[in-house]
């Protein structure tokens, strides 16, 4: 039976007054990518949030590895592995690539070198000098994700990854998904663009007001796209 790495159950959240999350229940097997789908303001970026910590305030159950996180600050759910990639990439402009990679600190054992990670993401060592912001688009959501895989995380939680991104660039990034995965390690996605989500995710979740309304399995996708059209507007 596959070990769950992630569970969330009843989850309310809050930014001050504003409700936004109303009961959201899902898991996430270790060695699985699930990606959330919803239309903009259904709630998924929100679900994130709410699993690091960072949201206004948070109830229901977020166990991480068996773990209940609900009351936990966002730096101790980041030790227990979970490392999250904002849609916005926090890329610093003053520091070279390299420097930006070394700047988190490694939380758990695990922490990729930065050989590993240059054998990983060749892109990156090419550009290791390069200002931050001098990268592509697509270098810089590389470098996002390669910083998280430096504290150690195994359970990667990233935001609209693809978003503007030129297609070869969107390429790229689905190799990277499918490599990490390959890897042992976990991920959930928000994604905006379907045709990048659908062949690399093993579940599909549909959020709509705040809540997970649909959940099917990548077998299941192609009797689902109809419908999915429907939801999504895709």
């Amino acid at each position: 039976m596959p070990t769950k790495f992630l569970e969330i159950n009843n989850l309310q959240g809050w930014y001050g007054e504003s409700h936004v999350l109303h009961g959201v229940n899902f898991h996430v097997n270790e060695g699985e990518v699930v990606t959330l789908l919803g239309r903009n303001g259904a709630g998924r970026t929100s679900t994130m949030r709410a699993i690091m910590g960072l949201i206004g305030a948070r109830k229901g159950s977020i166990k991480v590895q068996g773990k209940e996180t609900i009351h936990l600050p966002t730096h101790r759910i980041a030790r227990l592995g979970l490392g999250y990639c904002p849609e916005e990439r926090g890329i610093f402009s003053s520091l070279s690539a390299e420097e930006n990679l070394l700047l988190p600190p490694s939380l758990m054992p695990a922490g990729m070198s930065l050989d590993d990670i240059y054998a990983m993401f060749p892109n990156l060592k090419e550009r290791a000098k390069s200002q931050g912001t001098r990268l592509s688009g697509g270098e810089q959501q590389m470098l996002a994700v390669a910083r998280i895989l430096r504290t150690g995380a195994k359970l990667l939680l990233l935001d609209e990854i693809s978003e503007g991104l030129a297609p070869v660039i969107v390429q790229k990034l689905a190799e990277m998904v499918l490599m990490l995965r390959s890897r042992g390690y976990t991920v959930l996605m928000v994604e905006q663009n379907f045709r990048f989500a659908a062949p690399l995710a093993d579940r599909f979740l549909v959020m709509e007001h705040g809540r997970v309304t649909q959940e099917f399995t990548q077998a299941q996708l192609p009797s689902r796209l109809d419908q999915l059209h429907e939801t999504l507007g895709v």
